[in-house]
Parts: C-alpha cells; structure tokens; sequence
C-alpha cells in the first residue's frame, strides 16, 4: 500500500512539472498599441465628408472618440462627435452609438466624452 501511494503522489508531482514547463513555454503576442493620434482617428472618416478639424480626441483601450468638424467645404460643415473601436484588423472604424454607448461597453471616459454630445 505504501509503494502505491508513493508511485502516486510521484506521478502528481511529474505531472506538475511538466504542465508549469509546458504553460512557460507557451508564448502569447501581444496585439499592437492603438494608435491614439488625431489623424489616425481621423481616417475612419470616410464618404462623402472629410474631417476639415479636430477639436478634441482621446483613447483608451480599444476605444476612442472624436470630436470633429466634417464636410465637403467650410460651408457645409458641421460638428460631429464619433466612437470608434481599434479593430482586430489593427485599424480605427466608427461605430454605433446606439449599440456601444451602454455603461460598461467601454472605458468610463470614452463613454463621457463620446456618448454625450450631439
């Protein structure tokens, strides 16, 4: 009975080692860092309009907002505040504030600066 319990908790013991070897070999990439730069925001804007300026932006995370003027020219613009997400395409793109401004979705100051005005 004792050889058993020895040959057991030697087995656990080799089964430990190998699995903290195994899970320290194991490697992970980390994805890139957003890039948090008015202008990188600032090419999500796309279509018809083009961001004319940016009065206010900022990121955490995986998410941003813009606060922009857009349009074709200085007589149609307009003002704009956007959300946007770093995709797993490595890359900003707008989304909806009506699916992505919940408490919680994202960083509390994203979802001040960029879920509460026009």
């Amino acid at each position: 009975m004792r050889i058993v319990r020895l040959l057991v908790a030697l087995a656990i013991a080799v089964a430990l080692v190998v699995a903290v070897i195994h899970t320290s070999e194991t490697s992970t990439s980390s994805p890139l860092a957003a890039p948090c730069s008015s202008s990188a925001l600032s090419g999500s804007v796309n279509g018809a309009f083009r961001v004319l300026s940016v009065q206010q932006f900022g990121c955490q995370g995986r998410f941003a907002y813009l606060w922009a003027t857009v349009g074709t020219n200085e007589a149609d613009a307009i003002g704009v505040t956007e959300v946007l997400r770093f995709t797993t395409s490595q890359r900003w793109t707008l989304v909806s504030r009506a699916r992505y401004c919940h408490p919680g979705v994202m960083p509390e100051v994203i979802y001040k600066q960029g879920c509460f005005s026009n």
